[in-house]
């Protein structure tokens, strides 16, 4: 279902020069690309204040396509746009694009990820207190992207990333999608391809060139075979970025895949409660409640089995096991959203309305 009044299309982001950048090192791989930590050569060298650089090759299947999505998910969660920018979802700085590639810049996030912070910990396990605060800061950021008209799809530990203050980022939207429903004010409309982001803006250097500066060949041939950091996206059917109530498109990570994905029927923004109960399970647990064998049995876990809940029962496991209930109708957040799960009695003592202040 397509709405007749799209908004202005996001101010087409900075252009940048690779005669200015400098690799550092790579921080990650995965399915859609490589992330570089670049230095822009023009700021001050005392006080670098580097970025982190995501490249697409886009000879990859269906690479361009996810790579322009993605960068028009996060130009519209950057100024100047009418929506201030919040605090626990990343900002475009820049854009790059040859016949070859597409690479775009966003702030670099020093504390990795939310999984290897994980096994930083003893155990390798969150306390409460810890859970509540994370939690707290996704949900924040879960709920901006849908007042927007956008799910997710894709939370998990590696994709939320911890800034240099402590708080969380978002991050990789290429597998998000923009839906229409019945909760959301009508003038939340379908974001098109900004046309902006097709042609290629030319540069001086070839950028596999550029990639050996970081320290040697093995850099060169990382960009070349990028590799998931865990499980890849999987996919059954051609991905649809148009908009309408619900998506039919099978993404997401196995481990972290709703019962509606499974099936096929279909799904909305209650795909992010789910993951967000299946995170927090690991969170507290340091393992997926539903993880089989294999993919077969992994599916069927999470269509037919309960999680299972070590030790005394509490407002945690509760708040879990709401969100894992196999029918999106009655999961924790599908009538109200994230207004239904920062009600819950998890989040006793939580001022929301100050988390979002700068």
């Amino acid at each position: 279902m397509v709405m007749d009044n799209p908004p202005s299309s996001p101010s087409f982001p900075p252009e940048l020069d690779l005669d200015h950048l400098k690799a550092i090192k790579i921080l990650g791989k995965g399915a859609l690309g490589s992330v570089f930590l670049v230095h822009h050569t023009s700021t001050d060298p005392i006080a670098p204040s580097p970025f982190a650089l995501k490249v697409v090759q886009r000879s990859k299947p269906d690479s361009d396509r996810r790579a322009r999505w993605e960068i028009e998910v996060l130009s519209r969660l950057s100024p100047p746009n009418p929506t201030p920018h919040h605090p626990f979802l990343p900002r475009l700085l820049g854009l790059l694009q040859t016949p070859d590639l597409i690479a775009w810049a966003v702030p670099y996030c020093p504390g990795s990820d939310l999984h290897a912070l994980r096994y930083r910990q003893h155990d390798r396990v969150f306390s409460a207190p810890v859970i509540q605060f994370y939690l707290a800061e996704i949900i924040c950021a879960l709920d901006h992207l849908h007042s927007l008209g956008i799910v997710y799809r894709d939370l998990k530990p590696e994709n939320i990333l911890i800034q240099h203050s402590g708080h969380v980022t978002l991050t990789d939207f290429d597998l998000s999608r923009n839906l229409k429903k019945k909760q959301l004010s009508e003038t939340v409309a379908d974001l098109k391809m900004d046309p902006n982001l097709s042609p290629a803006i030319p540069v001086r250097r070839n950028f596999i060139r550029w990639v050996p500066a970081v320290a040697d060949n093995k850099y060169r041939k990382a960009y070349k075979k990028p590799k998931p950091a865990r499980v890849s996206p999987v996919s059954r059917r051609k991905p649809s970025f148009s908009n309408g109530e619900r998506s039919n498109s099978f993404v997401g990570t196995e481990e972290y895949v709703s019962p509606e994905v499974v099936r096929g029927d279909g799904h909305e923004f209650a795909v992010d409660w789910w993951a967000l109960g299946i995170l927090t399970y690991e969170m507290l647990y340091g393992a997926t409640p539903f993880k089989g064998k294999s993919r077969k049995e992994t599916f069927r876990n999470v269509l037919y089995k309960e999680p299972e809940f070590i030790g005394q029962r509490s407002d945690l496991t509760d708040l879990i096991q709401r969100l894992l209930h196999k029918d999106p109708r009655k999961r924790l957040g599908y009538h109200k959203g994230a207004c239904e799960i920062k009600e819950h009695a998890f989040f006793k003592g939580v001022r929301w309305d100050l988390l979002t202040e700068d």
